[in-house]
C-alpha cells in the first residue's frame, strides 16, 4: 500500500539522520543560536523520526515483492475460508460485507479508512507517547517494530484476500466505489496478497495497547473499540478474513510481551549510594 512509497521514506530517513548528526555535533545548533538543551531535544526527535521512516520504508519495500504465484495465493485463501467455516463460529466475510453494501457513502468511508487512516493514527500515537510519556516510548516503538516484522514474515507465504478468491461472494469495494490503492492492471505483489495477517488490525492493536500501557484511567479501555472497528472495516471492504485479525492479535501479544521483557532486562540496576569508607567511631575526649 503506497501511502508513502519506500523511496520517499528512505529519503526522509536519510534527512532525519543527517539532522540528528548535525544537532549532535552542535554546528547546526550554534548557527541557529540554540542552547545545548534544545539541540539535545531536537536530536532525540530527529533520531526517532529516522528510525521510524527507515522501518516504514523497509515495510513498504518488502510489500512490493512477491515470493509466490497468484494461483497459489488464491488457493490458500480458499482453503482459509473453508477452515473458518469448519472451526470458527462466526458469519462469513460475505455476510459481513452485505451489511454495508447498500450504502455507497459508507463503503467509500470504509475504503478511505482502509487506505491510510491506520498509518496516520499509528503515527499520531507514536508522537504522543514520545512527547508526553518518553519513559514508556521504547516499549511501544519496539513492540510496533516487532509485530510489523512478524506480520511481514508470515506474509512471505502469500494469501489472496477474499475479494480475489473466486466464489467467495465478496466484492472489491475499492473498485466498486473507490478509493483504492491497488492498480487494476499490475500483477499483484506481496502487499496485495498479504491477507494473512492483517497489518491494519495489528497496528490498531498497537495503538490500543499503547494507550492502556501508558495511561491509568479506566476510560483507556475504550480504545479497545478501535481494533474491533478496524477488523470490521477490513472484512467489509473484502481485504481480510476473520483469521487474519486473530493471528494479528496473537502476534501483538507475543511482540509486546517480548518488548516489555526486553525493557526490564535492559533496565539498569539501582546504584547504591557511594560511601567514603566505614563510619568513624566516636572518640571520647577526656576533660582537662
Amino acid at each position: 500500500m503506497q501511502w508513502l512509497p519506500w523511496q520517499d521514506a528512505a529519503m526522509a530517513a536519510t534527512g532525519a539522520a543527517a539532522a540528528t548528526g548535525a544537532l549532535t555535533r552542535g554546528g547546526l545548533a550554534r548557527r541557529a543560536g540554540w542552547s545545548g538543551r534544545v539541540a539535545r531535544a531536537g536530536s532525540a526527535w530527529t533520531r526517532e523520526l529516522a528510525v521510524m521512516f527507515l522501518l516504514y520504508g523497509l515495510w513498504q519495500l518488502a510489500g512490493s515483492q512477491s515470493l509466490a504465484q497468484v494461483d497459489g495465493a488464491v488457493q490458500r485463501g480458499a482453503a482459509l475460508q473453508r477452515w473458518e467455516r469448519a472451526w470458527l463460529p462466526l458469519p462469513s466475510e460475505a455476510w459481513v460485507q452485505r451489511l454495508v453494501l447498500g450504502s455507497r457513502g459508507l463503503l467509500r468511508a470504509f475504503n478511505v479508512y482502509y487506505v491510510g487512516l491506520h498509518v496516520a493514527i499509528t503515527g499520531c500515537c507514536l508522537v504522543w507517547v514520545f512527547a508526553r510519556h518518553r519513559d514508556r516510548y521504547p516499549v511501544v516503538r519496539n513492540g510496533l517494530a516487532a509485530v510489523t516484522a512478524a506480520c511481514l514474515l508470515v506474509a512471505l507465504v502469500p494469501v489472496a484476500p477474499p475479494r480475489l478468491v473466486p466464489g467467495s461472494g465478496v466484492v472489491d469495494t475499492g473498485r466498486l466505489v473507490g478509493p483504492t490503492v491497488y492498480p487494476a492492471t499490475a500483477r499483484p505483489g506481496l502487499d496485495q496478497l498479504s491477507a494473512m495477517p492483517s497489518v491494519h488490525v495489528a497496528w490498531a492493536l498497537v495503538v490500543a495497547w499503547a494507550v492502556v500501557y501508558v495511561l491509568r484511567g479506566r476510560w483507556r479501555w475504550l480504545t479497545g473499540l478501535y481494533p474491533l472497528a478496524t477488523l470490521f472495516v477490513v472484512i467489509a471492504t473484502g481485504n481480510h478474513y476473520w483469521a487474519d485479525g486473530l493471528v494479528s492479535g496473537v502476534l501483538c501479544a507475543l511482540s509486546f510481551t517480548a518488548a516489555v521483557v526486553w525493557a526490564r532486562v535492559r533496565r539498569p540496576a539501582p546504584v547504591a549510594p557511594a560511601t567514603t569508607g566505614p563510619a568513624a567511631e566516636p572518640v571520647e575526649v577526656a576533660g582537662g
